[in-house]
């Protein structure tokens, strides 16, 4: 599994893994004939956070849980596989996902809400502002790819090297999804052109994805600003916390 994609085999920092220890509560959705676990915390104006490819949302937003649950009322769900949501038959889909997300906005009644999105988590942010606009107020993406050609050349043939003709677990599935998606149907700079919200767009400069596909992301979103962190690889979340809250805070604080 690609280092710089997969955060399973991160090691935390001792800020990191006390922020772990704050109770969080959980819950769970039956949503298109399977189920679908989230927590929440915090109180104020929602703020929901889509966790990275064979992540969860309790992970992917370890430095970020206590920080934004002090203002905001946190939506964490774990996709289809990963986290605490079991996995389903078949291969693994940004647009099923996309539409479990979206269908569990519609079950807690969600509407306008600010999401943060963290590269798999990011894909879906996008693919939920054009499909359902009414559900999003303000979107934070860090390191998303519109195509996988978006993804350095390294990791693009790491991926080839690793494909197998029936991926059957999820890190083999979550290896196929990120060779053949997402899709020109699923995103594209047409379809980009199309999100009306404002968009701050997160990126290292030792990112994962290419800082020419960022731009390019940048340059076709109607209202979007751009933020390339120094130093910093794909972990922009959780290696360079202390730089992005503060941001995100307050981009997510404009009205």
């Amino acid at each position: 599994m690609l280092a710089a994609l997969s955060l399973g085999s991160m090691c935390l920092s001792a800020e990191a893994a006390h922020s772990m220890t704050v109770p969080t509560e959980w819950h769970w959705a039956r949503i298109h004939g399977h189920r679908i676990y989230y927590t929440v915390r915090g109180d104020g104006p929602t703020l929901v956070l889509l966790h990275g490819g064979g992540d969860s949302g309790e992970h992917s937003f370890v430095r970020q849980l206590d920080v934004f649950s002090e203002r905001h009322h946190i939506v964490a769900p774990d996709q289809v596989g990963q986290g605490r949501t079991p996995e389903v038959p078949g291969p693994l889909s940004y647009t099923a996902m996309m539409e479990d997300t979206a269908a569990l906005f519609n079950l807690l009644k969600l509407k306008h809400v600010d999401v943060v999105g963290f590269s798999d988590g990011g894909i879906l942010a996008l693919m939920l502002a054009i499909r359902h606009p009414e559900l999003v107020r303000r979107l934070v993406v860090s390191g998303v790819n519109i195509a996988p050609e978006g993804l350095n050349a390294e990791d693009l043939e790491e991926l080839r090297a690793t494909q197998i003709p029936k991926p059957t677990t999820i890190d083999e599935k979550l290896a196929h999804l990120w060779l053949t998606s997402p899709t020109d149907t699923e995103l594209s700079l047409a379809l980009l052109a199309k999100i009306t919200q404002p968009v701050l767009v997160v990126s290292g400069d030792r990112d994962a994805i290419t800082l020419e596909h960022t731009l390019t992301i940048f340059h076709a979103l109607p209202q979007a600003e751009l933020c390339v962190l120094p130093g910093t690889d794909h972990a922009t979340f959780s290696g360079r916390s202390e730089w992005l809250n503060p941001i995100i805070s307050a981009f997510l604080d404009r009205s």
